[in-house]
């Protein structure tokens, strides 16, 4: 019984291929010399959109400050003029005037100053509401505003509450009697509201939209075109050094246990570091994060309780010896796990960055929470609460070591206590690991479950509740609900950096992206679109 157990477990896993092959291998976005015109012409242009922005810090107008300022975020270039921003929200913050009773602008104010982590109440729409509690409001662009806005709730905020129930249905009811032009931003709007979009995927999708609009600035849209495309040829060199590197692993390694999923972790790592600046993080995180995956299909279904406890034995000690003692598909595994480590902790010292030994440290951590899962698998054991659940399996997100990897690639402003801080799971870090592992489980549950595989957060819900798939899907949604408002919530009381409390945010943004409608990093074709439009075709 043993022997059909273990023949089963090492079956090779029936996963999709990558659809990128070598594509990245040959893949150059533009010549060197077109390459340099766009920088160049880049900078010229850059220039000209921060006198567009200084003229309208001096100006008294409320309303264009606001909407540059969305303007600029959602073009996907606000990040080069983050000082004059928040020197604008300051101020802003401080004037509430200027403003009347213009539902979309209070709406547009409230948004920006939370999402920008300052406190105002939402006791600025009590006078918007009726008798009924309802909002006195058939404007498209002020229900989308305020659409946008309540998802910056925090737990407790009922006029919130009601203002999300209130603008979805209404949009909703107005989608039949829309333009075509405007149904497509509606939908888009109630799928994912503004706040919880990944900032690249949302700067493809709305440079054209602000092309067609009679408003727009041309400056700023063509800087903002030569931005994406310059970033794109950035981040397509990336991918060849790591195709270089990934087809030298795979060969030396037995993979058919794995996803290969190399490019949709690079665009997964981007959700959260963007900016050209963080070139060699994007390198290492992908890197780092494939070991993730990996490690989670070789735990999760594939090695035996044995190999598991041999592998992750000899990980903590970091011994390269012990691998004699490894079944022959692991052996080149764990040796290229430990040089690609070890090389990254190096190129880290030699940056003379001050956290060097992180990245092992980290390696071992999410081998050792997968491993934990290992015992549920074998006994079958559905845990009795999601609550419980929970406990060990927001470790198996990786959320912790992947913010606590993008934090050390941010300078000075990491310091080891922030450090020791990410890695006790506070709560926004613990509420983005929830936004993930119950999101992954919602979309891959039917499917994991026909093979030996660690029981859900949704299988477990339909135990506690003794409910239906569907109704434990709702009840897990409230959940995941629940942690986004505890985000928003740890972001105004702003413990630590602004900055660093955003890429936390980030990573949940990418989370909500990839587990949205399906599992689309195991169903890798599903982002072969989204991929296509920030990696291979230029604006």
């Amino acid at each position: 019984h043993e022997e059909e157990v273990v023949a089963d477990l090492h079956k090779p896993r029936p996963y999709t291929p990558s659809p990128w092959g070598d594509f990245f291998l040959n893949h150059n976005p533009c010549t060197q010399s077109q390459c340099l015109a766009m920088k160049h012409m880049a900078t010229i242009k850059k220039e000209r959109v921060r006198k567009i922005i200084l003229d309208t810090k001096s100006s008294s107008d409320l309303v264009v400050k606001m909407e540059l300022i969305d303007t600029l975020e959602r073009i996907g270039v606000a990040y080069h003029y983050r000082e004059d921003i928040n020197e604008i929200l300051c101020d802003m913050h401080g004037d509430g005037q200027g403003i009347g009773d213009d539902l979309h602008m209070r709406a547009m104010r409230f948004y920006l100053l939370r999402k920008h982590g300052y406190h105002t109440s939402q006791d600025v729409f009590l006078k918007f509401r009726d008798d009924q509690g309802n909002f006195a409001s058939n404007d498209l662009d002020s229900l989308l505003a305020l659409y946008n806005a309540a998802y910056l709730r925090v737990r407790g905020e009922e006029v919130l509450d009601d203002a999300v129930v209130f603008t979805k249905s209404r949009l909703q009811c107005m989608l039949e009697h829309l333009d075509p032009r405007l149904v497509e931003e509606v939908q888009c709007t109630l799928e994912t509201p503004h706040f919880r979009r990944v900032e690249r995927v949302e700067t493809r999708r709305y440079i054209p939209v602000y092309e067609k609009k009679a408003t727009r600035d041309e400056h700023i849209l063509e800087f903002s075109k030569l931005d994406f495309n310059i970033l794109q040829t950035l981040y397509c060199q990336e991918l060849k050094a790591l195709t270089i590197w990934w087809k030298d692993f795979q060969a030396q390694t037995d993979l058919q246990f794995a996803r290969d999923r190399m490019v949709e972790i690079h665009f997964w790592m981007l959700g959260v570091v963007y900016e050209p600046q963080y070139s060699y993080s994007r390198i290492m995180l992908t890197k780092l994060v494939i070991f993730v995956s990996l490690f989670d299909d070789l735990y999760d279904n594939y090695s035996t309780t044995e190999e598991s406890n041999i592998f992750t034995a000899a990980l903590e000690r970091w011994d390269e010896e012990a691998v004699e003692q490894f079944p022959a598909y692991l052996k080149a595994l764990y040796i290229n796990i430990l040089n690609t480590t070890n090389v990254i902790d190096e190129e880290l010292k030699h940056q003379k960055n001050m956290h060097t030994g992180l990245a092992k440290k980290m390696v071992i951590d999410i081998a050792k929470s997968y491993h934990a899962e290992v015992k549920w698998r074998d006994e079958h054991y559905i845990p009795t609460s999601v609550e419980e659940h929970l406990q060990i399996s927001v470790r198996t997100s990786a959320c912790m070591q992947i913010i606590s990897l993008v934090f050390i690639s941010m300078g000075d402003i990491t310091t080891s206590e922030v450090l020791e801080w990410a890695s006790t799971y506070p709560k926004i870090i613990e509420c983005v690991c929830i936004v993930g592992r119950i999101g992954n489980d919602m979309v891959s549950h039917e499917r994991e479950q026909l093979s030996e595989h660690v029981a859900s957060t949704v299988q477990t819900c339909t135990k506690e509740h003794g409910i239906m798939v569907v109704e434990a899907n709702e009840k897990l949604k409230v959940i995941i609900e629940e942690a986004w408002m505890d985000i928003v919530h740890e972001c105004l009381h702003r413990e630590y950096p602004m900055t660093l409390l955003e890429k936390a945010t980030d990573l949940a943004r990418t989370m909500d992206f990839m587990y949205k409608r399906e599992d689309a990093y195991t169903l890798s074709f599903s982002l072969k679109d989204t991929l296509t439009s920030l990696y291979v075709n230029f604006i």
